[in-house]
């Protein structure tokens, strides 16, 4: 078996683990820096609206002994505008102005005819009026609403309203700081970027909802026993699903990063910007929110309970016994069987120290030396 492969089974065992829950306030404060440093570049530099939001003119040319720069300078001389100027592979190229009316793009057309040496017909305008690009953004704006609703309602029933709330706490945070980063850099935002968006969202929540998935099935009964408080059950479910989410994460973002960095980059095909770099953002926010950020919260809510309280004093109080005698923790035995099928309260097992051990689920992975 491969490393990664052994640690995911350590892992899901619960024989190795990292505390996450318990470290929460690092990780909230670390998504608060970001989130603010996404809003304040967003509030000082604004996004970079895209001609279909703002409206202009695309024209696209033959091909032709013209420098890029030549075909940049010509088009923002003729329309005082900021030209956004993209090779194609015919050799040709797709010259793009921001806020163009019919008359300012019969002018660059002449313009560009002129300079390429070919007749204006050969020039192909394409005008674009900024009501399309605003119903686009209406109908995006729309369907994230029902999306969020709809999310909420499924997490509320098929879980519960916590977790619903700290999964739409996850999502908006991975969509401010993927719009934030769009400010920051300074990218056109185009219907590609939208798409991208509501792309990325559905990621996000697949892994929030694994980590949930777990935790509902391993908190069964929790109040039954006094080994286990809440966040530890949680910081165990988030162990146990920690090398999928990153197998995942890092499968989804190969070909993104293939079209960001190769495609976009290297290749110089501008327009697979639009969407990788959302795409490439959301989702490794997603991947960090649904480990650092959704199952920390859930935790935080679920121990305001009070029942969750008292499960939080008596598990605490039994360490404190255990330690004062020097047996080991009841929090560090080898068995989390809420159901009464582990071994009794009090009885040992050997466990890795500083980590988090057990079982996951119901009546399994009980100590060697009892059989039932």
């Amino acid at each position: 078996m491969s490393r990664l492969g052994n640690l995911g089974a350590r892992l899901y065992r619960g024989e190795v683990g990292y505390d996450f829950v318990a470290k929460r306030r690092i990780w909230y404060g670390v998504s608060i820096l970001i989130t603010i440093t996404a809003i304040v570049g967003l509030a000082v530099r604004g996004l970079n609206m895209g001609i279909e939001f703002k409206g202009g003119a695309v024209f696209t040319t033959p091909k032709a002994e013209v420098t890029v720069s030549q075909a940049q300078e010509v088009a923002e001389e003729a329309s005082g505008h900021v030209a956004i100027v993209q090779e194609l592979g015919t050799g040709g190229m797709r010259i793009q102005v921001s806020e163009l009316d019919t008359a300012q793009a019969d002018k660059v057309q002449t313009r560009l005819a002129e300079e390429f040496g070919v007749d204006r017909e050969k020039i192909n305008a394409e005008l674009v009026g900024p009501s399309w690009g605003e119903q686009i953004a209406n109908k995006a704006w729309t369907g994230l609403g029902v999306f969020m609703f709809l999310v909420v309602i499924y997490l509320a029933i098929a879980f519960e309203w916590r977790m619903a709330i700290a999964a739409l706490i996850a999502l908006i945070h991975d969509i401010t700081i993927t719009v934030g980063v769009y400010a920051l850099v300074g990218l056109e935002v185009t219907p590609g970027t939208v798409i991208g968006l509501l792309t990325i969202l559905g990621y996000s929540l697949y892994d929030t909802v694994v980590v949930f998935d777990s935790l509902k099935e391993s908190s069964k009964d929790i109040t039954k026993q006094t080994r286990w408080t809440y966040s530890d059950v949680a910081n165990r479910s988030i162990n146990s699903t920690l090398v999928r989410s990153i197998n995942t994460t890092v499968v989804a973002l190969l070909p993104v990063a293939g079209l960001l960095f190769i495609g976009g980059g290297v290749l110089g095909a501008g327009m697979l910007n639009d969407i990788s770099l959302s795409l490439f953002v959301g989702l490794a926010a997603g991947a960090y929110s649904s480990i650092f950020i959704a199952t920390p919260l859930v935790a935080d809510f679920k121990e305001r309970e009070p029942q969750m309280k008292a499960l939080k004093k008596r598990v605490l109080a039994k360490r404190a016994a255990a330690a004062a005698k020097g047996e080991t923790e009841p929090g560090a035995e080898s068995d989390t069987d809420f159901d009464g099928d582990g071994p009794a309260d009090g009885e040992a097992a050997p466990a890795t120290a500083g980590a988090v051990v057990g079982q996951r689920g119901r009546g399994r992975g009980r100590p060697s030396g009892k059989r039932r």
